[in-house]
Order: structure tokens, then sequence, then C-alpha cells
């Protein structure tokens, strides 16, 4: 082929692609302060092999390409999510694509699961047992309160409430996002028992299209999309906090397992979520926030079986929706919900 002839072809590929994006880019030229640049692109038509693409629109170095999904991962969002990784777009300056599972990783970094177990932001793992209908700050920062429900139950001849998170309260600005499980007497994976609330009112999660609500407030973008057809979603607060939750219950072999004499008619159904923290500061407090200040110090024992973190009297809040606590920081006015 003449050199001449694939110039012109390459050049008008290009020409076509940056059409394709601006006759999208109206529709997202209103963007709130805090829209997050790993995420702000217009999504192209994908290539003739399926791989999806985007056209990155955040500003810096990657403003202005083309990013595709390999073909490891060819979708941002698989039908097949248990079996198939997504594509990961990136646009801020890191500008990359990658493949991750769409689902909390219970042994990485910012995870909370089980009975709850946590890995803190200094890669330690410990328990933080709280106590039954228990309300406690996980992340208290200046811009960013976290707040976690506590369900459990207490066998007969047991010391302590085996626990599980039941319901968070993520509030920044003058908002509140709630993620809670549903009571259910008996696990059915079909049903969706995860509960989504905007500032008090019910958020209904589409499962068609982009499977994903978004709203653009004056302060920031937020982003709920399904990455399971139910009970799993990734929450994006830009410029504060990415959440991967999942909703799943005790099972008949957990709970023999670990002898917790659930009653029959409540399948303990909680959440098991993994964090990620963009800008907080060196000061920030909460049961899990508080591992990720530079100067922190695990006080948990290690090399033994469940490592123990107290600190009930330091973060135990008057409500799910109350960012008051002995050791809270936050300074915003997010408005009361309820779950």
């Amino acid at each position: 082929m003449d050199r001449r002839y694939s110039f012109f072809l390459v050049a008008l590929a290009l020409v076509f692609i940056s059409m394709e994006a601006s006759n999208v880019q109206g529709s997202n030229s209103k963007k709130a302060p805090y829209d997050a640049a790993s995420t702000h692109y217009t999504v192209l038509a994908p290539t003739s092999t399926g791989q999806e693409r985007v056209y990155c629109l955040a500003r810096g170095a990657c403003n202005g390409k083309v990013l595709t999904c390999p073909s490891q991962c060819a979708q941002r969002k698989p039908k097949k999510n248990k079996k198939v990784k997504g594509c990961f777009f990136d646009c801020s300056s890191k500008c990359e694509v990658t493949c991750k599972w769409r689902k909390p990783n219970c042994n990485g970094y910012g995870s909370l699961c089980y009975d709850p177990r946590f890995v803190g932001g200094d890669g330690a793992m410990f328990y933080f047992h709280g106590a039954k209908d228990g309300n406690f700050a996980i992340v208290s920062d200046e811009n960013l309160q976290i707040n976690a429900h506590f369900i459990g139950t207490r066998p007969q001849g047991r010391t302590r409430d085996y626990t599980w998170v039941q319901a968070l309260a993520v509030m920044f600005d003058t908002h509140t996002l709630v993620l809670a499980a549903k009571r259910v007497s008996q696990w059915d994976n079909s049903f969706d028992a995860l509960i989504v609330r905007w500032d008090g009112a019910v958020v209904n999660i589409p499962t068609d299209g982009e499977a994903e609500w978004r709203t653009n407030s004056e302060e920031r973008e937020v982003i709920v999309e399904r990455t399971e057809e139910t009970n799993g979603v990734k929450v994006t607060v830009a410029g504060l906090v990415e959440l991967n939750v999942k909703v799943r219950a005790i099972g008949e072999h957990e709970n023999k397992v670990h002898n917790y004499q659930l009653p029959a008619d409540d399948a303990f159904a909680h959440l098991e979520t993994q964090f990620k923290f963009t800008g907080l500061t060196n000061l920030v407090e909460g049961v899990l926030g508080q591992t990720y200040r530079p100067d922190y110090v695990s006080p948990v024992k290690r090399g033994v079986a469940m490592p123990m973190m107290g600190g009930e009297d330091k973060y135990q809040t008057p409500s799910l929706y109350s960012p008051l606590c002995n050791h809270c920081r936050f300074k915003g006015k997010a408005g009361l919900s309820s779950i």
C-alpha cells in the first residue's frame, strides 16, 4: 500500500474519533468541580473485535487520548462478572487500562468483611467487633465520614456478640449516601437485598444499559453502578472514595462451623466492602481510617489468629447518620437519612 495513502487513512481515523467524541462531549460539558479524573471519559464504539474504547476528557497528559480494553478483559461491565474480569479505564495522569475483578477483595487493603475483619491501610489484618445494634465511625476526616451499623447475635454461653456490618452511611459535603442489606429469612442471590438511599430517598439502580445511577451535585459527581445483576455495586464519590460492595448472608455450613446459633428466620445479610480513598488528611480517624495515618503504629497483637482492635469508646456514634464521636473530625453538614 502506498505510504501516503496509509498516512491518509490514519489521519482520517483520528478525525473520525475526534468527531465521535465531540458529539457526546457536549452532554458532559457540565461537570462537578470534583468530577473523577480517572472516569472522566466518553464511551466510543467498540473495535471490530468487541473491545470497548473511551475518549479521555480529563485535563492533563491523557486528555484527548483513546484508550482500548485489552482482549483479556474486553468489556467494562462483563455479564459473567464472577468469571470474567472487567476493563478499568484511568484517564488521570496514569492514563492506563487494567483488568480487575469487579468485587471486594476481602484480603486487600481497605477491606471490611466477615464478622468484621479489616485490612488496614498499613496492610495489617485485625478484627473489630463493636456491638450488636451499635454504630461506629469507620472513617472520620474533615471532608468524609463513613459510619457502619452493626447487627449481631450472642449465643448462650458467649461473653461477646458475633457482629456483622449491615449498613454504611457515607457522609460528605451536605449529602448522605446509604448502602444497606435488607433483612431476609432465607438467602436467595437472585433477590436483590441491597438498599441504596441518597439524602433519604430510595435510589433504583438500573439493571440494563450502563446499569448505573449518577448525580452531579454542585460539589462532586457520585456514581453507583451494578457489578452484578443483584447484590453488588461499585460506588464512586469523586475526589473522596470508591467502594466495592457486595451483600451476602451467613450460610448453613458457616453457621454450623462457627457455632453462631443464628435464628431460623434471619440469614443475617450483611455487607462485604473494600474502600479506596483519595486525599485523606494526615489526621484521619475511625476504626479503619486511623490505619491510613502516616504516623500510625498498629496496637494489635501480631501472630495471633484473631488480632483484636479496641476503640469502641473512641468511635461509637449515636446513630448511623451522626458524625459525632469522641475522636470524630468531620466538618461537613450531611443531612439525616433512614434505612
